[in-house]
């Protein structure tokens, strides 16, 4: 069994070669070299000799003053082969070389030919000069090798690398292997760095890197195996030559196993184990960065859960998930961080008079990357921090527009989203209260856009809360109307102000008659119930000229005013002021 998983094990070797290897000249390259060091060194020894002439541009010059020039040429050849070919160039140029010299020396000695001096002079000067260059080319190899060693072994415990594993992987799909990548991750690794010290958890590492090894190299899990390590306390496995799902699943747990053994280090004993993910090619993913990625997510879901059994394949719906947690961990950062931040977009009437803005939420995670709301708000809402996106964009908006207001002193309004979660908070009323006290926000240009939908999950205490805020002098928006539970006998009872058309609806306006309808009958609707009426997204001349046909009272879109940074909005509202 052995000696099989290691004939099958060449792939591996053979490919990590051609990672470490610098790529050699093609050997007909040799041959030509070769070809063309004996025409031009035979031409050299028929012009030497020769009395002819031969007339060049109305000149007669002597056919022997070519000698030089195919000399040259010829231990450029010789150069080139030492050069480009090692050891087989080198030294067929050192014996043709070496043939070489003792037949001019005759020639100048018994048949006087001193011309041929030149010759054996340059002949000892490139002998040299290719013992030069070999010497240095053995001496850069040897410096390639161990450069290109390091490439691709990971120096702690001398398995192939992140790297290795990557080109192992292109290489395998490259020859349309089937095959499994399996990402394993020490479980509380981390306990063992703060209590014993990085040197007892590197030592640790180098264990179960062996045991690992050793059982690739054995062969005992049934499968073909290529063990690497990935940094830290992650590896990754690569199977081959299995012929079912349970096969796969029978080699990951021969690597469980492997570490039942308890691992004693400076006399202190660990009992280690490892969560383990896996994903195949081609049916899980077809290339290396997502079999990667996908058997990372696995395993990443092994250590979420805290499952007792350690060992998960990848499934399509685990990447929603892994995401979600990603994005969770973003909200949160940014909310201790302070740095969910607001853009703002312009609202204007349909004579292109500015009505006022629109607050909406940005964020960018630590690294500045920036992530879409579109991705982030449903997140925020799923696991509860909506409320708390919400007030840090209610607030900090409302601070930079009542500097605004001070400084163009304007009548515009700053409408902000409040999400349900947020409206049916017990303290709501006292943010809503704090805000006005302390932003220096009119009450009568605030207003708060809430979705239909409140009225549907507790329409008594939305309503109550709602009356609290017209109350105050704020004014209500209804957001996204039509797209949820649209009633005339709760909009007939809804103290708002203001009307907001999904941007939906407005998309399918002009091509579709029906559409066109819909929006007509809410502004009228709307303008019935003594609401105004905003249509959301508006991005063409076509949609803005028919809006205005059908009466709408405002507008917020593309066409008229992409979101801006606070900096930019305030210009705007400066040059509308002017």
């Amino acid at each position: 069994m052995k000696n099989n998983n290691s004939k099958k094990n060449k792939l591996f070797e053979k490919t990590l070669d051609s990672i470490s290897n610098r790529k050699k000249a093609p050997i007909y390259s040799y041959v030509i070299l070769l070809l063309l060091y004996i025409a031009t060194s035979a031409i050299v020894t028929m012009s030497a000799g020769s009395k002819t002439a031969v007339s060049i541009f109305g000149t007669e010059v002597a056919l022997y003053t070519f000698a030089g020039v195919f000399s040259a040429l010829s231990n450029i050849c010789i150069i080139f082969m030492t050069l480009y070919h090692g050891k087989l160039g080198f030294f067929t140029s050192l014996a043709v070389l070496t043939v070489q010299i003792p037949m001019i020396i005759s020639g100048i000695i018994f048949r006087h030919n001193l011309s041929s001096l030149p010759g054996l002079v340059t002949d000892l000067f490139t002998i040299i000069s290719i013992i030069v260059i070999f010497v240095n080319n053995v001496n850069i190899e040897k410096y390639q090798r161990r450069i290109n060693d390091q490439a691709v072994t990971d120096r702690l415990t001398g398995l192939p690398n992140r790297f290795a594993c990557s080109e192992l992987i292109n290489d395998l799909i490259k020859h349309n292997e089937k095959f499994v990548v399996v990402s394993a991750d020490l479980n509380n690794f981390k306990s063992i760095n703060d209590t014993m010290g990085h040197e007892a958890g590197n030592k640790v590492l180098i264990e179960v890197a062996n045991r690992w090894k050793t059982a690739a190299d054995t062969g005992l899990s049934g499968t073909v195996d290529f063990v690497t390590r990935q940094g830290g306390d992650e590896f990754a496995i690569i199977l081959r030559n299995y012929r079912s799902a349970d096969d796969i699943l029978n080699a990951v747990k021969y690597y469980e196993s492997v570490l039942d053994k308890r691992i004693t280090v400076d006399d202190c004993d660990f009992f280690i184990t490892a969560s383990f993910g896996y994903a195949e090619f081609p049916v899980d993913a077809k290339n290396s960065d997502s079999l990667l990625s996908y058997a990372d997510a696995a395993m990443a879901e092994i250590k979420r859960t805290n499952s007792s059994d350690h060992i998960l394949r990848f499934k399509p719906e685990l990447l929603k998930i892994e995401r979600t947690l990603e994005i969770e961990q973003k909200i949160r950062t940014a909310l201790e961080n302070n740095t969910i931040y607001f853009n703002l977009q312009p609202q204007f009437d349909l004579s292109h008079k500015l009505r006022g803005f629109e607050a909406l939420a940005r964020m960018k995670d630590a690294d500045g990357n920036f992530i879409s709301p579109g991705e982030f708000i449903p997140v925020a809402e799923k696991v509860g921090l909506i409320d708390k996106v919400d007030h840090s964009v209610f607030k900090n908006a409302a601070t930079f527009f009542g500097e605004l207001i001070k400084k163009a002193g304007t009548d515009i309004t700053l409408s902000v989203n409040v999400s349900v979660r947020h409206l049916m908070k017990n303290d709501f009323l006292d943010e809503v209260r704090e805000v006005l006290n302390t932003c220096g926000v009119p009450a009568g240009q605030l207003e708060i856009e809430i979705t239909e939908s409140v009225m549907i999950d507790s329409a008594e205490k939305a309503l109550q809360c709602i009356n609290e805020i017209k109350n105050m002098g704020i004014k209500i928006a209804i957001d996204d109307f039509g797209t949820g539970y649209s009633s005339l006998s709760y909009l007939n009872n809804f103290p708002a102000n203001l009307l907001k058309i999904d941007k939906s609806f407005i998309d399918k306006m002009n091509t579709s008659d029906s559409s066109k309808k819909y929006v007509a009958a809410i502004i009228s609707i709307g303008h019935i119930m003594n609401f105004n009426v905003i249509s959301e997204g508006v991005e063409e001349e076509e949609q803005l000229k028919t809006l205005k046909e059908i009466g709408c009272d405002f507008i917020q879109g593309f066409i008229w005013g992409r979101p801006l940074p606070p900096e930019e909005a305030e210009k705007l509202v400066l040059s509308e002021v002017r």
